[in-house]
């Protein structure tokens, strides 16, 4: 019975291997059929997505030599390049509905606000980037070359970037500062002006005439070349300090970091020289110290002191224990 069954089996083996193929290769003319059909769609959707791309980008071209001309072109690649990837996204969507017929435009806004919702969580700190980048461009507080200071750093922008602000440091560096720290915090351009002030403090002794070292002063430093006669130099007298009179120069220069680094150099050279020559001290820091024999037996008492003021003539300075307490000591 068991031989029967199994040689049963084995006759109908074939057939079953028949009939799986025939299933596959049925299966398989299905796909080919439907691909022949679906091929004109095909091709209609790889076209539109072409041109609404070649459209983008020749959009795009026009977007960054428009702001290019303007001197913009930071903001023109921004723009440049969220037209195309628009016109990319709308031939996309184009092109979906071409290949699957049944699926209806709405269907497709809605896929996309669901989309966005979870992109945007996904993407929150590049969108952030970019959005503050694109503010940035827009409203122009600094443009390339110009330099400016961001918390601890300070240099040179090189280039403003969707994402992040290049800037060059004045010893060589690069840093790369995300735009949402530069859009958040403040920024110090110190090129927005075409001029720029710096000071610098010169103590002179109590001796010296005040009016004539100042006079020195302004003369000495409006020689210094590279020093604006308008603004006019300036030296105020600014602080009474314990062991000199402190006078404030005030002068402008251009506001690249490398004329005030240099000129200020030249300007402390010149208050130096200037100084010198009119005979004006410059003191050092000075400081008295009196030393009083602080014995109970003498505290107070301005006789038995090596320094201080004179004890009066008739002799009434008393210690102080027995100002207090009379001749008795307690």
């Amino acid at each position: 019975m068991a031989q029967q069954e199994s040689s049963e089996a084995i006759k109908e083996l074939p057939e079953q291997v028949d009939r799986g193929v025939d299933t596959a290769l049925d299966k398989v003319d299905g796909w080919i059929a439907d691909a022949i059909q679906h091929t004109p769609n095909f091709i209609a959707a790889l076209l539109v997505m072409l041109m609404l791309y070649l459209i983008g980008m020749l959009f795009g071209y026009l977007t960054c030599r428009h702001f290019s001309r303007r001197e913009r072109a930071n903001l023109g690649e921004v723009l440049g390049g969220l037209v195309k990837w628009i016109f990319a996204g709308i031939g996309f969507l184009l092109a979906a509905t071409i290949v699957m017929p049944t699926l209806k435009p709405g269907d497709l806004v809605a896929g996309l606000g669901v989309g966005s919702v979870a992109f945007g969580f996904a993407f929150k700190d590049i969108l952030q980037n970019w959005l503050a980048g694109l503010l940035i461009l827009i409203k122009h507080p600094f443009r390339v070359n110009d330099q400016i200071r961001v918390g601890e750093f300070e240099g040179t922008v090189k280039k403003i970037e969707n994402r992040a602000t290049l800037i060059r440091t004045f010893d060589g560096q690069r840093v790369v500062i995300p735009n949402s720290d530069i859009y958040t915090n403040a920024v110090i351009v110190k090129t927005a002006h075409p001029l720029r002030r710096s000071e610098y403090d010169v103590g002179i002794g109590y001796g010296d005439g005040l009016d004539r070292a100042c006079e020195v002063l302004e003369k000495a430093v409006s020689k210094v070349e590279g020093v604006q006669k308008r603004p006019a130099v300036e030296a105020l007298p600014w602080e009474l300090a314990a062991s000199w009179v402190t006078i404030r120069v005030r002068w402008w220069t251009h506001s690249r970091q490398t004329d005030t680094n240099h000129i200020g150099a030249d300007v402390i050279r010149a208050i130096k020289l200037a100084l010198d020559e009119a005979r004006i001290d410059m003191p050092y820091e000075t400081r008295v110290q009196l030393f009083h024999d602080q014995t109970e037996e003498t505290d107070g008492d301005r006789s038995r002191q090596r320094e201080g003021w004179p004890a009066p003539a008739d002799g009434s300075t008393r210690p102080r224990w027995q100002a207090q307490f009379g001749e008795k000591q307690p």
